[in-house]
């Protein structure tokens, strides 16, 4: 890759750390960026047993890099699909992928940012997050699965009114919403996704692997056939079970 790379990745232990590198942008989403994550979650490292995604600066991501649309928009709306189809191809390997994300929200997390954290399992907001969904105030669509993925985080409902409006959200509000898990204090996001993600990496990897591919498609599904899928699906997750079982008797008969 010729240019500067915007993903920066750094190595601990199990856990990888991901940071969108472009402040200066607020961490906005240009092909570049999403090739990259394309390109990581595509073929993540095989010692990987989870993974942070954070933004440096003061924001995680304020959406798509406005200046690059307009500078690449044309009356071809194949090639402008192509644009959403590359962002649905990052956001799928991101949510159906290999190992468990969990994204550290700051700043803005707008737009694409939004549906960029949409796609990750874990969010851990700081207290200067704030949600917001303006793509209808600027005369444009969520293109990057937002209208998949929002609606079943916060409902229909909410989704709509939030981009007839261009409403705000801020931190405490994401958490009862369900756009964050965890608030935290800012500048502490880091330390506390990085410590919830040792915990994630020290589960079994196919149990890991079952509940982020397995939960959100059987969530979909009817009845009958969930409750089939997940008989499947239970059975091949307990390659190491026994052990793990035995081990949690055994911490149990010590601590009596």
């Amino acid at each position: 890759m010729s240019q500067t790379p915007l993903l920066k990745v750094e190595q601990h232990g199990p856990v990888y750390a991901l940071a969108i590198d472009r402040a200066d942008q607020r961490n906005a989403l240009n092909h570049q960026l999403i090739e990259e994550l394309i390109a990581f979650f595509a073929n993540p490292p095989t010692d990987a047993r989870a993974i942070v995604l954070h933004g440096h600066g003061e924001h995680f991501c304020a959406g798509l890099d406005l200046k690059e649309l307009l500078a690449t928009r044309s009356d071809n709306t194949i090639i402008d699909q192509r644009r959403s189809k590359a962002w649905y191809r990052a956001f799928d390997l991101i949510q159906f992928g290999e190992v468990p994300v969990i994204s550290v929200l700051q700043g803005a997390v707008v737009g694409g940012g939004l549906e960029l954290a949409a796609s990750t399992h874990v969010r851990v907001a700081e207290r200067s997050a704030f949600f917001q969904l303006p793509e209808g105030q600027r005369g444009i669509f969520v293109g990057g699965s937002g209208s998949v993925r929002i609606p079943r985080i916060i409902g229909a409902g909410r989704m709509v009114e939030m981009m007839l409006t261009a409403r705000t959200h801020d931190a405490d509000t994401g958490l009862q919403l369900g756009l964050a898990h965890y608030v935290v204090d800012n500048g502490t996001g880091l330390a506390f996704a990085m410590q919830l993600a040792a915990t994630v990496a020290s589960n079994a990897p196919m149990s890991n692997y079952a509940v982020i591919n397995g939960i959100p498609r059987i969530s979909d599904m009817g009845q009958a056939e969930g409750l089939f899928a997940e008989t499947m699906v239970a059975s091949m997750t307990g390659a190491d079970a026994s052990q793990r079982i035995t081990s949690f008797f055994e911490g149990r008969k010590a601590q009596k």
